[in-house]
């Protein structure tokens, strides 16, 4: 049985929303974030060194990292499903997309989530980091046509692993100028995999 080990309002969403595209049996197990620090528990540091989320086990094997536990996932169990053949045009631009949630567009929004509690401090770095998030929404939106996916008419678990970046963006209130990216979340939102793993996941604020 694969279980995942879920933290609130965590990219951890994302596993459980795959898990439940696949159609594939799965155990949550829930951490919460420490009311003051919003930080992850402790007790996560048992299941990987580095104490975060997502994590999955399937098996004797433990598997963490967004992006590798959706390759892992897709690859052993997707039977072609959510992933182009590998000898398709789409699959190269599919690996750039997978990368690029977690390895381009979630550091800038990062970084303006942590300088902008330096409050006055931080505005210096500002336009930099905010120019850069803006790059990477204006490069996402440009890439799709309205009504569609990352990888045209298909969706993909590229589509699953783009979402945080699109509910990062939105809870911060950066969506507005990228009309093709505010039309692909609400679909996304509304796919029943993603309602789903709402319910089997609890409250999720970026929902």
């Amino acid at each position: 049985m694969i279980k995942v080990h879920h933290l609130n309002n965590s990219r951890s969403q994302r596993i459980l929303w795959l898990l439940e595209e696949l159609d594939l049996p799965y155990e949550i197990v829930h951490y919460q974030r420490d009311a003051v620090t919003n930080l992850a528990p402790p007790e996560l540091k048992a299941i990987h060194p580095l104490g975060k989320s997502p994590v999955i086990t399937d098996g004797d094997l433990t598997v963490a990292e967004s992006g590798a536990i959706v390759e892992y996932l897709v690859r052993k169990y997707g039977k072609g499903r959510l992933t182009p053949a590998e000898t398709s045009p789409d699959y190269v631009p599919y690996l750039q997309w997978m990368h690029f949630a977690e390895g381009s567009a979630m550091l800038p929004l990062l970084l303006a989530l942590y300088v902008g509690r330096l409050g006055d401090a931080g505005a210096p770095l500002h336009p930099r980091i905010f120019g850069e998030i803006a790059n990477h929404l204006s490069y996402m939106n440009n890439a799709i046509e309205k009504g569609g996916y990352l990888l045209g008419d298909e969706f993909s678990a590229a589509d699953i692993l783009n979402s945080f970046v699109l509910e990062a963006a939105k809870v911060r209130g950066l969506l507005g100028d990228y009309p093709n990216l505010i039309n692909l979340l609400a679909r996304l939102q509304e796919r029943p995999a993603y309602q789903r793993a709402l319910t089997r996941g609890g409250p999720y604020a970026f929902a």
